[in-house]
Protein backbone atom coordinates (compact mmCIF):
# COMPACT_ATOMS: atom_id res chain seq x y z
CA UNK A 1 0.00 0.00 0.00
CA UNK A 2 1.04 3.41 -0.54
CA UNK A 3 2.11 5.67 2.24
CA UNK A 4 1.55 9.35 2.82
CA UNK A 5 4.18 11.60 2.41
CA UNK A 6 4.62 15.67 1.67
CA UNK A 7 7.05 14.64 -1.05
CA UNK A 8 3.99 14.89 -3.29
CA UNK A 9 1.51 12.35 -4.61
CA UNK A 10 2.19 11.14 -8.43
CA UNK A 11 0.05 12.07 -10.32
CA UNK A 12 -1.61 11.02 -14.14
CA UNK A 13 -1.91 13.62 -16.81
CA UNK A 14 -5.46 13.35 -17.87
CA UNK A 15 -8.97 19.90 -18.89
CA UNK A 16 -8.87 22.20 -16.66
CA UNK A 17 -12.23 23.82 -16.27
CA UNK A 18 -12.56 27.01 -16.85
CA UNK A 19 -14.53 29.80 -15.42
CA UNK A 20 -15.13 33.40 -17.29
CA UNK A 21 -12.30 35.48 -16.16
CA UNK A 22 -14.80 38.79 -16.72
CA UNK A 23 -17.62 36.99 -14.29
CA UNK A 24 -15.11 36.48 -11.61
CA UNK A 25 -13.67 39.63 -11.68
CA UNK A 26 -16.96 41.04 -11.48
CA UNK A 27 -18.01 38.98 -8.82
CA UNK A 28 -15.69 39.89 -6.52
CA UNK A 29 -15.13 43.86 -7.47
CA UNK A 30 -18.76 44.21 -7.62
CA UNK A 31 -20.54 44.90 -3.91
CA UNK A 32 -23.75 43.20 -5.66
CA UNK A 33 -22.06 40.04 -4.88
CA UNK A 34 -23.83 39.56 -1.71
CA UNK A 35 -26.85 40.12 -3.38
CA UNK A 36 -27.16 37.62 -6.38
CA UNK A 37 -26.21 35.52 -3.69
CA UNK A 38 -29.04 36.46 -1.05
CA UNK A 39 -31.54 36.39 -3.92
CA UNK A 40 -30.38 33.28 -5.23
CA UNK A 41 -31.06 31.31 -1.90
CA UNK A 42 -34.13 32.79 -0.71
CA UNK A 43 -35.57 31.04 -3.95
CA UNK A 44 -33.57 28.41 -3.84
CA UNK A 45 -35.03 27.60 0.05
CA UNK A 46 -38.76 28.39 -0.42
CA UNK A 47 -38.53 25.94 -4.04
CA UNK A 48 -41.29 28.87 -5.48
CA UNK A 49 -41.65 32.22 -4.76
CA UNK A 50 -43.87 35.34 -5.51
CA UNK A 51 -41.38 38.49 -5.95
CA UNK A 52 -43.55 40.04 -2.96
CA UNK A 53 -42.31 37.39 -0.97
CA UNK A 54 -38.72 37.96 -1.95
CA UNK A 55 -39.26 41.26 -0.79
CA UNK A 56 -40.57 40.45 2.52
CA UNK A 57 -37.95 38.17 2.55
CA UNK A 58 -35.32 40.89 1.81
CA UNK A 59 -36.78 43.49 3.76
CA UNK A 60 -36.32 41.03 7.03
CA UNK A 61 -32.08 40.56 6.30
CA UNK A 62 -29.76 42.91 7.45
CA UNK A 63 -28.32 43.68 3.80
CA UNK A 64 -31.43 45.50 2.79
CA UNK A 65 -30.71 48.47 5.23
CA UNK A 66 -34.95 48.78 5.50
CA UNK A 67 -34.85 49.44 1.39
CA UNK A 68 -37.47 48.02 -0.59
CA UNK A 69 -36.15 45.69 -3.12
CA UNK A 70 -37.31 47.52 -6.61
CA UNK A 71 -38.57 44.98 -9.25
CA UNK A 72 -35.87 45.63 -12.07
CA UNK A 73 -33.11 45.56 -9.99
CA UNK A 74 -34.62 42.00 -8.73
CA UNK A 75 -34.12 40.92 -12.43
CA UNK A 76 -30.48 42.86 -12.94
CA UNK A 77 -29.63 40.19 -9.57
CA UNK A 78 -31.17 37.53 -11.56
CA UNK A 79 -29.44 37.96 -14.52
CA UNK A 80 -25.86 38.07 -12.63
CA UNK A 81 -26.29 34.86 -10.77
CA UNK A 82 -26.93 33.30 -13.84
CA UNK A 83 -24.09 34.95 -15.67
CA UNK A 84 -21.78 34.28 -12.87
CA UNK A 85 -23.07 30.84 -10.99
CA UNK A 86 -24.87 29.23 -13.47
CA UNK A 87 -28.21 29.81 -11.16
CA UNK A 88 -31.50 29.78 -13.91
CA UNK A 89 -34.14 31.97 -12.01
CA UNK A 90 -37.67 31.62 -14.18
CA UNK A 91 -40.68 32.87 -13.57
CA UNK A 92 -43.51 30.22 -13.72
CA UNK A 93 -46.93 32.68 -14.68
CA UNK A 94 -49.56 30.38 -14.44
CA UNK A 95 -51.26 31.12 -10.63
CA UNK A 96 -49.29 34.55 -9.94
CA UNK A 97 -45.94 35.08 -10.91
CA UNK A 98 -43.77 32.49 -9.13
CA UNK A 99 -39.80 32.63 -9.15
CA UNK A 100 -38.04 29.32 -8.98
CA UNK A 101 -34.50 27.51 -10.08
CA UNK A 102 -35.13 26.13 -13.05
CA UNK A 103 -31.47 23.93 -12.47
CA UNK A 104 -31.93 23.49 -8.96
CA UNK A 105 -30.37 19.78 -9.02
CA UNK A 106 -26.96 20.81 -11.31
CA UNK A 107 -26.23 23.06 -7.92
CA UNK A 108 -25.61 19.88 -5.81
CA UNK A 109 -21.86 19.44 -7.62
CA UNK A 110 -18.42 20.46 -6.45
CA UNK A 111 -17.19 22.60 -8.95
CA UNK A 112 -15.85 26.15 -8.60
CA UNK A 113 -19.35 27.63 -8.96
CA UNK A 114 -21.20 26.33 -6.71
CA UNK A 115 -18.75 26.18 -3.91
CA UNK A 116 -18.36 29.85 -5.09
CA UNK A 117 -22.35 30.38 -4.33
CA UNK A 118 -22.20 28.21 -0.85
CA UNK A 119 -19.15 30.54 0.54
CA UNK A 120 -20.75 33.86 -0.41
CA UNK A 121 -24.07 32.54 1.15
CA UNK A 122 -22.48 31.82 4.52
CA UNK A 123 -20.35 34.90 3.94
CA UNK A 124 -23.97 36.88 3.97
CA UNK A 125 -25.19 34.94 6.79
CA UNK A 126 -22.96 35.56 9.03
CA UNK A 127 -22.58 39.36 7.76
CA UNK A 128 -26.26 39.84 8.40
CA UNK A 129 -25.67 38.49 12.03
CA UNK A 130 -22.90 40.06 13.10
CA UNK A 131 -24.50 40.65 16.82
CA UNK A 132 -24.53 36.98 17.36
CA UNK A 133 -20.39 37.19 16.40
CA UNK A 134 -19.41 35.92 19.94
CA UNK A 135 -21.94 33.02 19.22
CA UNK A 136 -20.99 31.43 15.85
CA UNK A 137 -17.87 29.56 15.98
CA UNK A 138 -15.61 29.35 13.21
CA UNK A 139 -12.75 26.20 12.58
CA UNK A 140 -9.29 27.98 12.34
CA UNK A 141 -7.75 27.40 8.87
CA UNK A 142 -4.25 26.73 8.37
CA UNK A 143 -1.68 29.29 7.04
CA UNK A 144 -0.69 28.87 3.08
CA UNK A 145 -3.69 31.06 2.19
CA UNK A 146 -1.48 33.55 1.37
CA UNK A 147 -0.04 32.08 -1.51
CA UNK A 148 -3.07 31.11 -3.44
CA UNK A 149 -3.73 34.15 -5.24
CA UNK A 150 -0.52 34.16 -6.57
CA UNK A 151 -0.97 30.39 -7.64
CA UNK A 152 -4.23 30.78 -9.13
CA UNK A 153 -2.85 34.27 -10.89
CA UNK A 154 0.27 31.87 -12.49
CA UNK A 155 -2.43 29.34 -13.16
CA UNK A 156 -4.20 31.52 -15.22
CA UNK A 157 -1.31 33.42 -17.23
CA UNK A 158 0.99 30.12 -17.71
CA UNK A 159 3.80 31.21 -15.54
CA UNK A 160 6.50 28.86 -13.91
CA UNK A 161 6.41 29.03 -10.33
CA UNK A 162 9.35 29.31 -7.82
CA UNK A 163 9.20 28.16 -4.29
CA UNK A 164 10.90 27.08 -0.83
CA UNK A 165 8.74 23.45 0.13
CA UNK A 166 9.73 21.76 3.64
CA UNK A 167 8.16 18.99 3.57
CA UNK A 168 7.36 17.03 7.21
CA UNK A 169 9.64 14.21 6.36
CA UNK A 170 12.41 16.60 5.68
CA UNK A 171 14.94 18.72 8.56
CA UNK A 172 15.10 21.58 6.27
CA UNK A 173 12.98 23.07 3.02
CA UNK A 174 14.33 22.12 -0.73
CA UNK A 175 14.21 25.50 -3.50
CA UNK A 176 12.62 24.28 -6.93
CA UNK A 177 10.03 25.06 -9.78
CA UNK A 178 6.97 23.76 -10.54
CA UNK A 179 4.40 24.87 -13.11
CA UNK A 180 0.96 24.52 -11.73
CA UNK A 181 -2.19 22.33 -12.61
CA UNK A 182 -4.58 22.68 -10.54
CA UNK A 183 -5.96 23.49 -6.55
CA UNK A 184 -7.93 21.89 -4.37
CA UNK A 185 -9.45 22.63 -1.08
CA UNK A 186 -9.65 19.22 1.44
CA UNK A 187 -10.14 19.21 5.31
CA UNK A 188 -9.74 23.16 5.28
CA UNK A 189 -6.21 22.31 3.64
CA UNK A 190 -5.35 24.03 0.29
CA UNK A 191 -3.21 21.98 -2.26
CA UNK A 192 -1.95 22.78 -5.49
CA UNK A 193 -1.30 20.10 -7.94
CA UNK A 194 2.17 21.06 -9.95
CA UNK A 195 4.62 19.60 -12.43
CA UNK A 196 7.87 19.88 -11.17
CA UNK A 197 10.41 21.17 -13.88
CA UNK A 198 13.20 19.45 -11.48
CA UNK A 199 12.17 15.71 -11.69
CA UNK A 200 9.33 15.98 -14.62
CA UNK A 201 7.12 14.51 -12.34
CA UNK A 202 3.07 15.98 -11.32
CA UNK A 203 3.02 16.24 -7.54
CA UNK A 204 0.45 17.37 -5.15
CA UNK A 205 1.64 20.29 -2.37
CA UNK A 206 0.24 21.31 0.80
CA UNK A 207 0.12 25.22 0.96
CA UNK A 208 0.67 25.32 4.52
CA UNK A 209 4.02 23.61 3.66
CA UNK A 210 5.59 26.08 1.41
CA UNK A 211 7.88 28.50 2.97
CA UNK A 212 8.66 30.91 0.43
CA UNK A 213 7.02 31.55 -3.03
CA UNK A 214 7.78 33.62 -6.45
CA UNK A 215 5.92 33.95 -9.85
CA UNK A 216 8.19 33.61 -12.52
CA UNK A 217 7.04 35.99 -15.40
CA UNK A 218 9.74 35.07 -17.52
CA UNK A 219 9.27 31.55 -17.78
CA UNK A 220 5.76 30.12 -19.33
CA UNK A 221 4.55 26.51 -19.75
CA UNK A 222 1.53 25.08 -21.51
CA UNK A 223 -0.89 23.30 -19.34
CA UNK A 224 -1.40 19.61 -20.80
CA UNK A 225 -4.34 19.00 -22.72
CA UNK A 226 -5.40 15.97 -21.16
CA UNK A 227 -5.43 16.76 -17.94
CA UNK A 228 -8.34 17.12 -16.18
CA UNK A 229 -8.22 16.97 -12.51
CA UNK A 230 -11.71 16.22 -11.65
CA UNK A 231 -11.28 12.69 -13.94
CA UNK A 232 -8.33 12.27 -11.72
CA UNK A 233 -9.76 13.18 -8.65
CA UNK A 234 -13.34 11.21 -9.39
CA UNK A 235 -11.34 7.62 -8.14
CA UNK A 236 -9.73 8.95 -4.93
CA UNK A 237 -10.83 10.23 -1.80
CA UNK A 238 -9.13 13.21 -0.67
CA UNK A 239 -5.92 14.23 -2.25
CA UNK A 240 -2.77 11.38 -2.06
CA UNK A 241 -3.30 9.74 -4.71
CA UNK A 242 -1.63 7.67 -7.52
CA UNK A 243 -1.76 4.83 -9.77
CA UNK A 244 0.26 1.74 -7.90
CA UNK A 245 -3.35 1.88 -5.65
CA UNK A 246 -5.50 -0.48 -7.55
CA UNK A 247 -9.46 0.44 -8.27
CA UNK A 248 -11.46 -1.54 -5.84
CA UNK A 249 -15.23 -2.22 -5.42
CA UNK A 250 -15.28 -1.71 -1.29
CA UNK A 251 -18.13 -2.69 0.86
CA UNK A 252 -18.89 -1.41 4.23
CA UNK A 253 -21.24 -2.43 6.86
CA UNK A 254 -22.02 0.51 8.95
CA UNK A 255 -24.04 1.01 12.19
CA UNK A 256 -27.64 2.20 11.59
CA UNK A 257 -26.80 5.44 13.94
CA UNK A 258 -23.50 6.29 11.80
CA UNK A 259 -25.42 5.42 8.40
CA UNK A 260 -27.54 8.52 8.69
CA UNK A 261 -24.00 10.14 8.39
CA UNK A 262 -23.06 8.40 5.29
CA UNK A 263 -26.25 9.03 3.61
CA UNK A 264 -26.26 12.88 4.33
CA UNK A 265 -22.59 12.96 3.53
CA UNK A 266 -21.69 10.32 1.31
CA UNK A 267 -17.92 8.85 1.42
CA UNK A 268 -17.17 9.30 -2.22
CA UNK A 269 -19.55 10.10 -5.94
CA UNK A 270 -19.59 6.58 -6.14
CA UNK A 271 -20.93 5.28 -2.88
CA UNK A 272 -24.57 3.41 -3.11
CA UNK A 273 -26.55 1.73 -0.10
CA UNK A 274 -27.01 -1.62 -1.57
CA UNK A 275 -28.57 -2.75 1.89
CA UNK A 276 -30.56 -1.46 4.60
CA UNK A 277 -31.57 -3.31 7.96
CA UNK A 278 -32.75 -2.01 11.40
CA UNK A 279 -29.38 -2.30 12.91
CA UNK A 280 -27.01 -1.56 9.70
CA UNK A 281 -27.06 -0.71 6.33
CA UNK A 282 -24.51 -2.36 3.76
CA UNK A 283 -22.67 0.67 1.60
CA UNK A 284 -20.10 0.24 -1.72
CA UNK A 285 -17.80 2.32 -3.10
CA UNK A 286 -15.82 2.10 -6.06
CA UNK A 287 -12.31 3.47 -5.41
CA UNK A 288 -8.53 3.46 -4.61
CA UNK A 289 -8.54 2.94 -1.24
CA UNK A 290 -5.19 5.28 -0.79
CA UNK A 291 -4.31 6.52 2.86
CA UNK A 292 -6.84 9.14 2.81
CA UNK A 293 -9.44 6.50 2.39
CA UNK A 294 -8.03 4.23 5.28
CA UNK A 295 -7.81 7.48 6.95
CA UNK A 296 -11.64 8.45 6.66
CA UNK A 297 -12.77 4.47 7.86
CA UNK A 298 -10.48 4.21 11.06
CA UNK A 299 -11.61 7.71 11.93
CA UNK A 300 -15.50 5.98 11.89
CA UNK A 301 -14.37 3.72 14.43
CA UNK A 302 -16.34 0.85 15.55
CA UNK A 303 -19.40 1.89 13.03
CA UNK A 304 -18.00 0.96 9.82
CA UNK A 305 -16.58 -2.83 9.18
CA UNK A 306 -15.16 -3.75 6.10
CA UNK A 307 -16.38 -6.55 4.58
CA UNK A 308 -14.75 -6.76 0.56
CA UNK A 309 -11.91 -7.33 -1.19
CA UNK A 310 -10.73 -9.41 1.78
CA UNK A 311 -7.03 -7.88 1.32
CA UNK A 312 -8.11 -4.40 2.40
CA UNK A 313 -10.14 -5.98 5.22
CA UNK A 314 -6.86 -7.42 6.26
CA UNK A 315 -5.38 -3.94 6.16
CA UNK A 316 -7.23 -2.07 7.76
CA UNK A 317 -7.72 -5.55 10.45
CA UNK A 318 -3.97 -4.79 11.06
CA UNK A 319 -3.86 -0.86 11.88
CA UNK A 320 -6.44 -1.70 14.39
CA UNK A 321 -4.15 -4.02 15.80
CA UNK A 322 -0.95 -1.88 15.32
CA UNK A 323 -2.88 1.15 17.75
CA UNK A 324 -4.22 -1.51 20.20
CA UNK A 325 -0.67 -2.34 20.89
CA UNK A 326 -0.03 0.83 22.27
CA UNK A 327 -2.23 0.99 25.17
Amino acid sequence: MQNKTDKGTSLVSKSLPVVNSNSVCRLFSARNRKYYVSSSETIYKAKRITFEEINKKWLENDLSEGVELALRTFHKWRIAAEDIFGVSIDCERKGGYHYYIANADELKGGNIRNWLLSTISVSNLLIGNLQLKDRILLEEIPSGQEYLANIIEAMKQGYVINMTYHGYVRETGKNFNVEPYCVKLFKQRWYMVARSTHNNKVLTYSLDRIRSLEILTNERFNMPESFSPSALFSEFYGITVGVDCPMEEIKLKVSAYQANYLRSLPLHHSQQEIERTSEYSIFQVRVRPTYDFQQEILFNGEHIEVLEPSWFRTEIANRIKQMANIY
